[in-house]
């Protein structure tokens, strides 16, 4: 009996000594998730005087969010149908309960995720986060640009009205001016000869898929911010104060949240149509041609590059040259100030460059006449040489007068 005891006081020594190392890795686990967290959102240094500018990476993010848990619950809805993808979004506005606050919470929220996007970039550009030790950065933020910019326009055909099916035809067809291999992708892209079936299912599952491709490089992004830091308005790494993200930017983020939240409720709850185009209230319709096709307005500068260029496949490299022109920034800069504040000379072709934008975006919207043809040409020009000539030239002017 004293050997059966000894045993078993054995026994429970060595599960009880064992349950600790069972129970070591949860601690584990636990204690780095914590001290994660603290390192990166609580006690994360940021510089002392970050202004509101800054908040537009968060509210990308939550642009990010909101973009994936309606599009899900959409999905659930819709049908990738030729003959039922518009009845069934119709559907989705009329007989699912809160359906029409779900679709237009989506529909503005590409609108609000690019306008978001848009105000980031251009706060880069101003203050300089593209310069070293942040090339990188810049660059993974281009290429969430690039996805969101494909994902925002497969999304576009989903709806299956006028504007979708004739705007996917004639951005598709563009490929088709590529040498030898240009056909091939185009009937790949479709699934057959023409925008049909096939063409709905594949941009219903590629627009599905890319917002997670989107999530993994938003989580390299701020991988690499956390790496080498925030940039700041003085556009130093040295001499500025660092303060914790929480609570002094925490709460400076949620106060920009709210003022973001009641400019999109605005168009959510009173205009939800506004940034949209009637015609795709109109069921696709391969035998009738809308008078004017435009894609959605975040489109609509890098639409205006490819109308100015006369040639079918120049257009096509312009217009992927100003999308991909922006991973060059970092490597093509010469200056060494990064905040655009202290460079006089930069300052003025940056502002310029913003007028350049929205002209260019207007023009997109114009019909094809000579004079719009004129200014976007114009515009183009000015687009191509502000980043291929301007920001190199000015940047060795800097250093030529610092050292007289």
């Amino acid at each position: 009996m004293k050997q059966l005891n000894l045993h078993l006081n054995k026994f429970n020594f060595n599960t009880n000594y064992l349950s600790r190392f069972i129970k070591l890795p949860t601690r584990l686990n636990k204690n780095y998730m914590l001290a994660f967290i603290d390192s990166h959102i609580v006690h994360y240094p940021s510089p002392i005087n970050l202004s509101y500018a800054w908040s537009f990476g968060s509210l990308a993010g939550i642009c990010l969010v909101i973009q994936i848990l309606t599009g899900l619950f959409l999905a659930m809805h819709y049908t990738p149908h030729v003959d039922l993808a518009f009845s069934s979004v119709e559907h989705i506005m009329r007989d699912v309960h809160n359906g029409w606050f779900i679709r237009y919470m989506h529909a503005n929220g590409a609108s609000m995720f690019f306008i978001v996007v848009y105000s980031h970039i251009f706060r880069g550009l101003y203050y300089g986060s593209y310069m070293h030790p942040r090339q990188l950065l810049w660059c993974s933020g281009v290429i969430i640009f690039i996805l969101m910019m494909g994902t925002a326009f497969m999304g576009y055909v989903l709806p299956w009205g006028q504007m979708s099916f004739w705007g996917a035809t004639v951005i598709t067809s563009l490929v088709t001016a590529v040498p030898v291999v240009g056909n091939s992708i185009v009937e790949w892209l479709w699934g057959g000869f023409t925008v049909d079936n096939a063409t709905l299912n594949r941009f219903f599952s590629l627009h599905f898929f890319l917002p997670f491709v989107i999530v993994g490089f938003t989580l390299i992004h701020l991988a690499l911010l956390h790496k080498d830091g925030s940039n700041n308005p003085l556009g130093v790494d040295t001499s500025v104060d660092k303060i914790p993200f929480y609570p002094y930017f925490f709460v400076k983020d949620l106060f920009a949240f709210f003022a973001f939240l009641l400019f999109f409720c605005v168009f959510l709850f009173y205009f939800p149509n506004t940034l949209g185009h009637p015609d795709n209230y109109i069921p696709a319709d391969c035998l009738h041609t809308p008078a004017h096709i435009v894609p959605e307005w975040y489109f609509l500068p890098f639409y205006a590059v490819l109308r100015s260029i006369p040639d079918k496949l120049g257009g096509v490299i312009a217009m992927g040259s100003a999308l991909i022109i922006l991973l060059l920034i970092p490597f093509i800069n010469t200056s060494e100030i990064r905040s655009t504040t202290f460079r006089p000379i930069f300052k003025i072709f940056y502002w310029l460059l913003v007028a350049d934008f929205v002209i260019l975006g207007w023009v997109g919207q114009k019909p094809v006449k000579d004079v719009f043809v004129v200014i976007g040409q114009i515009a183009t020009v000015f687009y191509f040489v502000f980043f291929i000539i301007l920001i190199p030239v000015i940047g060795i002017l800097e250093k030529q007068f610092f050292k007289k």
